[in-house]
């Protein structure tokens, strides 16, 4: 049988197809302002025979669809098990949310924290800094990396740091070392959580900001151990659904 998982985020919707637990299909498209409209586009032509729905869209998509539906917790917390068998700790960062998750040994959920409540340490934070620093976000990255420093940004909240990063500008800093200072505010809020849900075991980092180069080796550097990074991050979310469809 075929066990399909949707993961409808704020910026990307994901969906994955398995069959006897390997992935079979997989494909991604942008959410845009109508979610339900283009995650109907993205299963046109998809045969499953049951489907799991995740993430923040996933009660309207239940009105429409009539699919089951779990949280973007238990979803991440299946498909990271089944990935990473030993792993505890699983850092999620997407497009405007962030959580960390704490598993047992036997991949149940232990204890979770989430930033849902503003853009703070998420990718749309990362995005609207690298639109002022006039880099382009996939590069984002790998261009503060080119940085020997960081310059210390005080805020985090999105608006704040826009125009902290504006003045830093116009006063003629480095603008590789503001880069690399804004992916260290990232990772500090983000070991700030990992923390009040406790670091156990191997570390999962996920989530669509897992891509960014910078956020790994700053928070590989932070936790002082290696992180394990899936080859596709965004999928993690809808593989665990699709593994609990098939449960």
């Amino acid at each position: 049988m075929r066990y399909a998982g949707i993961d409808i985020g704020s910026r990307t919707i994901e969906l994955v197809i398995v069959e006897s637990g390997n992935i079979i299909k997989k494909n991604q498209t942008n959410t845009g302002y109508d979610p339900v409209r283009s995650a109907s586009k993205l299963l046109d032509g998809h045969n499953y025979d049951c489907m799991v729905a995740t993430g923040y869209g996933r009660d309207i998509f239940q009105l429409a669809y009539g699919s089951q539906t779990v949280t973007e917790i238990k979803a991440y917390a299946r498909g990271v098990t089944e990935m990473y068998p030993s792993a505890q700790t699983i850092l999620d960062i997407g497009g405007q949310d962030s959580k960390a998750i704490s598993l047992l040994h036997n991949g149940k959920i232990n204890k979770f924290e989430m930033n849902d409540r503003c853009a703070a340490g998420t990718g749309k934070f990362l995005e609207v800094m690298a639109n002022a620093l006039e880099f382009p976000i996939e590069q984002f990255g790998d261009e503060a990396l080119k940085a020997s420093k960081d310059l210390k940004i005080n805020s985090m909240c999105t608006v704040f740091a826009e125009s902290e990063v504006t003045s830093l500008i116009a006063k003629g800093h480095n603008r590789y070392e503001i880069a690399r200072g804004l992916h260290a505010s990232v990772v500090r809020r983000s070991v700030s959580m990992l923390k009040r849900i406790s670091i156990l075991g191997e570390v999962v980092f996920a989530g669509g900001v897992a891509n960014n180069a910078c956020i790994r080796h700053l928070l590989a550097d932070a936790l002082k151990q290696e992180i394990n990074v899936p080859d596709d991050p965004q999928f993690v979310g809808a593989f665990g659904a699709a593994l609990l469809a098939g449960d």
